[in-house]
């Protein structure tokens, strides 16, 4: 698979990566078996970026990734994160941007990692009682003593990104960003991030499930899956949308390519790098060839015509939700 530069700090990844936070949290279903074969899939195929954090789990997410990549891990990206605080048994005390839980956050990271140094390390969410400019200015001290090789934030605001960026280099934003969401385009953050050299990792790149076609009901999502309480993963919600999804597979099918394909492929040609997710070594091969899928002009018009503010029934996430996103 392609390599490319992410950002223009210097870290350079395949054009799509692998979520994995779906193996060990929120939706449920996965093994460990089946996730195993996911990510040495993957990395036959090419993939080199692989992205957790410590709250995915919380902890077994990177126990999990650090245990399957082994002695492959000096051949691939690894990106992490950390905002919220956790007891060593992972029980959430609370989002905490303070260098002092900065500088113990990545030791423990990197415990649970088995490695000595993540390759690029996210500030998962900003928190508001702390200035942006003293977290990452601990977070470059993890720089300096060579245990993170470069930073990112995730889901901050363009005012946010720009803030970080004058304290120190940021190489990566990660937000949510699909045919299903496009607020980044118009909210500053794309732009801000091209402006600044930032390279864009979109995550959730097909709804989570969504532009995929796995869900078209509620009761397709089982028990415990985080997706039922948000609002556009209710059944009416679901119906609207699936509009959208249908013009877009009009569209795929005439190219010969599947739907989730065709929504990589619209953000790999823009430029991103997105991690879709999935425990599944069938899903990792399907995304995996939306990299060799072209767009022409006449497609990513029709594209936008078909989803041209991504799905229009029901916000992204709870009303909590939002306002921790909005950092």
């Amino acid at each position: 698979m392609q390599q490319i530069p992410l950002g223009s700090q210097g870290l350079q990844t395949s054009v799509l990566g692998l979520g994995c936070m779906g193996m060990s949290a929120f939706y449920g279903g996965a093994t460990e078996a089946g996730s195993t074969e996911a990510i040495r899939r993957a990395l036959d195929l090419g993939i080199t970026l692989f992205d957790t954090a410590e709250a995915y789990g919380p902890f077994e997410n990177e126990r999990l990734l650090g245990r399957v990549l082994g002695t492959d891990r000096e051949r691939v990206v690894i990106a992490s994160k950390f905002a919220t605080d956790f007891t060593d048994d992972g029980e959430p005390i609370g989002l905490d941007g303070s260098p002092e839980h900065a500088r113990r956050a990545i030791d423990r990271s990197l415990g649970h990692l088995g490695t000595d140094h993540v390759d690029l390390w996210y500030l998962h969410r900003a928190d508001p009682k702390v200035p942006i400019e003293e977290t990452i200015g601990a977070m470059s001290e993890a720089v300096a003593a060579g245990k993170v090789r470069y930073i990112g934030v995730s889901e901050t605001s363009a005012e946010t990104l720009r803030r970080a960026h004058a304290t120190f280099p940021i190489t990566a934003i990660q937000s949510e960003y699909s045919l299903f969401e496009r607020d980044a385009e118009h909210n500053g953050v794309l732009d801000t991030a091209s402006e600044l050299g930032v390279g864009f990792v979109p995550f959730s790149p097909l709804g989570r499930g969504f532009l995929s076609g796995t869900v078209t009901r509620k009761d397709d999502l089982p028990e415990g899956d985080a997706r039922r309480n948000l609002p556009r993963f209710s059944d009416e919600a679901i119906e609207a949308n699936l509009r959208v999804v249908a013009a877009l597979k009009v569209i795929a099918d005439e190219k010969g390519v599947t739907t989730a394909q065709l929504a990589l492929a619209w953000l790999i040609q823009a430029g991103t790098a997105p991690i879709p997710g999935t425990a599944k070594a069938a899903r990792i091969e399907e995304n995996a060839a939306a990299a060799d899928v072209v767009l022409t002009a006449n497609d990513l018009e029709r594209i936008d015509a078909a989803s041209p503010h991504g799905i229009t029934v029901g916000t992204r996430n709870t009303e909590a939700g939002m306002a921790r996103d909005r950092g």
